[in-house]
């Protein structure tokens, strides 16, 4: 059968081609439905930014070609099964896949949406991921004062996790106006300097100044976690001042991988069915703010090369 596929060919362009893929019976086929552009790290892999030593390690499920181009990429898709006859026909499934209209993959790759969660909404599920380990490693408990720096798609998914813990008092700083407009609409306080000190901060504004921020504002022995991924921009922060002297941490988080403290009861399922019972409460639906149709994708990354665009999440619909 023949699909189409979103194919970045240089630091500069891409294109939707046509490729022949073939059904067996050890495969199940996809019509997709929807998938989501997570922009810092799509925007790195479509400008030819990824470090050379972590091609390996940044490859994902059912990617094709590679970091120097041409490279399909992208892991967070929602489709539903369309094989007749399969058991899960009709079923809605998310899966880790690049920006593709169909696909044929083995059936141990899907996890199965729950009916009470839309599937436009499940496309989130792999940032959701995200920010559960990032507060994972962070160690939060009740009572917590948090600041979260940035408050793109994945600093708003913690900033909304976060709050649900009881006590927890989440603060927003946002230099955007219309993230920090989002993030007041949401109900979240904005950072002012006359705040004090944060028992964490999480830091996804992937820019230096945001590191700077949250490493100052937290207090004695805090912890900054760091979700922003960089590729080959080199960061510079400053280390003076109250950084030794206050015992403060700097953590990094990377969702490949459950930390340390949860790995010996956590499996990637019994994460994912987290997932699911968060992405229960309909206030997600307000991060998905921009809908891109399938046939506009080579546009929209061709624009994200030169400008981060404005809005909260992103993603690509499939027609029905």
């Amino acid at each position: 059968m023949e699909i189409c596929s979103l194919w970045h060919l240089d630091q500069s362009s891409s294109e939707i081609r046509r490729e022949q893929l073939s059904l067996d019976d050890s495969k199940v086929l996809l019509k997709s439905l929807f998938s989501f552009v997570s922009l810092g790290t799509e925007r790195l892999v479509a400008s030819g930014k990824v470090p050379s030593p972590l091609y390996l390690s940044m490859r994902v499920p059912f990617m094709q070609g590679d970091f120097n181009f041409p490279i399909k990429y992208g892991y967070s898709l929602v489709g539903q099964v369309e094989q007749a006859r399969h058991k899960l026909h009709g079923k809605y499934v998310h899966l880790l896949h690049p920006h593709q209209d169909a696909c044929i993959v083995p059936e141990s790759a899907l996890s199965i949406i729950p009916h009470v969660i839309p599937p436009r909404r499940a496309v989130l599920a792999s940032n959701v991921e995200t920010a559960i380990n990032a507060i994972w490693d962070s160690g939060l408990s009740i009572g917590d004062r948090i600041l979260v720096v940035g408050f793109g798609n994945i600093g708003a998914l913690v900033a909304l996790i976060a709050r649900q813990i009881v006590g927890v008092e989440v603060v927003v700083a946002e230099m955007n106006s219309y993230r920090s407009a989002f993030a007041k609409q949401l109900g979240f306080f904005i950072h002012d300097e006359k705040m004090e000190a944060f028992d964490i901060a999480f830091n996804a504004s992937a820019n230096a100044k945001g590191l700077q921020l949250a490493i100052d504002q937290i207090g004695f022995e805090g912890q900054v976690v760091e979700l922003s991924w960089y590729g080959e921009q080199e960061v510079s922060i400053s280390l003076g001042s109250s950084f030794h002297q206050e015992r403060k941490q700097i953590i990094s988080s990377q969702v490949g991988v459950i930390p340390t403290n949860k790995s010996n009861r956590w499996s990637y399922a019994r994460r994912k069915e987290l997932v699911w019972k968060i992405l229960e409460d309909p206030i997600f639906d307000q991060l998905l703010t921009n809908e891109i149709e399938f046939g506009e994708s080579p546009k929209f990354f061709e624009s994200l090369r030169l400008a981060q665009p404005e809005g909260m999440g992103f993603y690509l619909s499939y027609g029905s």
